[in-house]
């Protein structure tokens, strides 16, 4: 199903495209990096600025941790949001255009311990410096005032890795090769998968083997609360596909409206089919759907996952695709079910139109969990669920991803400044916060038929990984899901009424 109807790249993306121009720091493909941290640690990685030091400053650097600048920006005035996203988008692109440096740049990092701050991390200070005053201007015009400390984020780190494996020299000797050994193809060779030894994955930006964990030796972890007497039991159900009609796109209308290539890496999308960065609320309701219930023109989408068998796709030489790290053959999930509960300890309220939901954070490795809410499991195993580790799965079994939303909203706004305080999650035992009013639940499951990666040596051979920003290594921690709703309002109520009345609707 086709568009219905074409928009006009907004003025403010073309400034944002010169403007991330002016932080040109280097070209070509991306080119292996020593990328061995793990996620989900409580140490220096996934801090934010300020706790660098002049050993990081090596050809061992692994990546690059600059402040989420958008997750502090929780008062944000209503005539500021679209030129503020627009300025935030640009801050992603700096960091992304830094990391391509740092990947392309591991001689001149060997031979100077200085190259990485003199020239990658200061140039990047400096221009996230010039788009924090902007976004102070542009706040401060419209009547609001920008959090305390907001210049310091202009100033990001550069992040070591973490245990690291032993590496093989083609020899076969077990030393450890020099620094600049690796092929300048994107760390693609012949006749390994498609893998850099030593380096991980077929971009040189990850996964590698210690992103990856066996499913069967995973004590079962998940725990659901009792339902309480006034409980919302019910279900519904609603299928809108798999993508098979083959819709990606690398923006992120929720996060980054009117901004080409706003999430840097590409989405999978079900339901609504006008969902691009420009698409307005008017475009949305009037679009085409993929889902049998014709009612609802909501709007899900995730990041692909990929299979890094040496292989590449549609979009090897695309921004958001080869260009930013993320290669090999897309996955089409075998399932995509989306389905709607309700709440242990009461009543739903219906969803107003529009709300906008994210779940999980797309930069989890470098911001650390507060916002993180990955779930990989295999088929037969799903009473364990890992955050911060891909699944090795066994003969027969498949790779899970499943996510469960937001359930709890403020009872007055579709989406905030930083997309997360509008709605918030219920506690263990199914409580909301104060003030804020329990909705339908909106939990999905996507099941891929994918062989399970082999290890060897330490390395990881034909890995999977989900897309994402480069300086993220493609960890299994940065999963994340969004969720527009475009339910006609009488189907929303509907959907709460099932909830609250303990039955099962599709």
């Amino acid at each position: 199903m086709g568009r219905t109807s074409r928009k006009r790249r907004s003025t403010l993306a073309t400034r944002m495209t010169i403007a991330s121009a002016a932080l040109l720091l280097g070209g070509g493909g991306l080119v292996a990096v020593n990328v061995y941290a793990s996620a989900h640690e409580d140490s220096a990685e996934g801090q934010g600025a300020g706790s660098g030091t002049q050993t990081q400053q090596t050809q061992q650097v692994a990546t690059i941790d600059c402040p989420d600048v958008g997750t502090q920006l929780s008062d944000v005035p209503d005539g500021a949001r679209d030129e503020v996203d627009g300025e935030l988008a640009t801050l992603d692109s700096q960091v992304t255009q830094a990391y391509q440096r740092l990947a392309a740049s591991r001689d001149a990092a060997a031979r100077d311990p200085r190259f990485v701050q003199n020239s990658i991390l200061d140039p990047l200070k400096k221009n996230r410096s010039a788009i924090l005053d902007r976004i102070r201007l542009e706040m401060e015009r419209r009547g609001g005032q920008a959090p305390d400390g907001m210049n310091d984020m202009a100033e990001c780190t550069a992040q070591p890795p973490k245990d690291q494996p032993p590496q093989e020299q083609p020899g076969g000797d077990g030393s450890q090769p020099s620094p600049s050994s690796s092929s300048g193809d994107g760390g693609q060779q012949p006749g390994n998968g498609g893998q850099q030894p030593g380096n991980g994955g077929q971009a040189g930006n990850g996964p590698v083997a210690a992103d990856f964990a066996d499913i069967t030796k995973v004590q079962p972890n998940v725990q659901k609360p009792r339902n309480g007497r006034g409980a919302s039991t019910g279900t519904f159900t609603t299928r809108c596909g798999v993508n098979d009609n083959k819709k990606f796109n690398t923006d992120n209308i929720i996060v980054a409206p009117g901004v080409a290539n706003g999430a840097h890496h590409l989405h999978d999308y079900v339901g609504n089919q006008d969902n691009d960065a420009f698409s307005s609320n008017d475009d949305l309701a009037n679009a085409d759907t993929s889902c049998r219930n014709q009612k609802d023109r909501s709007t899900y989408y995730w990041p692909v996952l990929r299979v890094q068998d040496g292989s590449q796709d549609f979009d090897a030489d695309k921004d958001g695709g080869g260009k930013e790290g993320n290669v090999g053959k897309i996955l089409q999930a075998e399932k995509a079910q989306i389905k709607f509960v309700g709440n242990p300890r009461g009543k739903v309220v219906a969803m107003p139109r529009f709300l906008r939901i994210i779940t999980g954070d797309a930069k989890a490795f470098t911001n650390g969990t507060a916002n993180a809410n990955a779930h990989w499991s295999c088929t037969g195993f799903e009473d364990r669920q890992l955050t911060d580790k891909y699944p090795l799965c066994p003969d027969g079994s498949k790779v899970v991803r499943s996510f469960a939303f937001q359930s709890c909203w403020d009872g007055q706004n579709i989406d905030s400044a930083n997309h997360r305080t509008h709605v918030a999650f219920a506690d263990g035992n199914g409580n909301c916060p104060a003030n804020f009013k329990a909705i339908p639940q909106l939990t999905m499951r996507l099941v891929y038929d994918v062989q399970a990666p082999t290890i060897e040596n330490g390395q990881v051979k034909n890995p999977f990984a989900v897309d994402g920003f480069p300086e993220q290594l493609h960890k299994p921690i940065t999963d994340h899901d969004d969720f527009i709703n475009v339910f006609d309002d009488a189907e929303m109520k509907r959907v709460a009424n099932c909830l609250n009345r303990g039955d099962r609707c599709s």
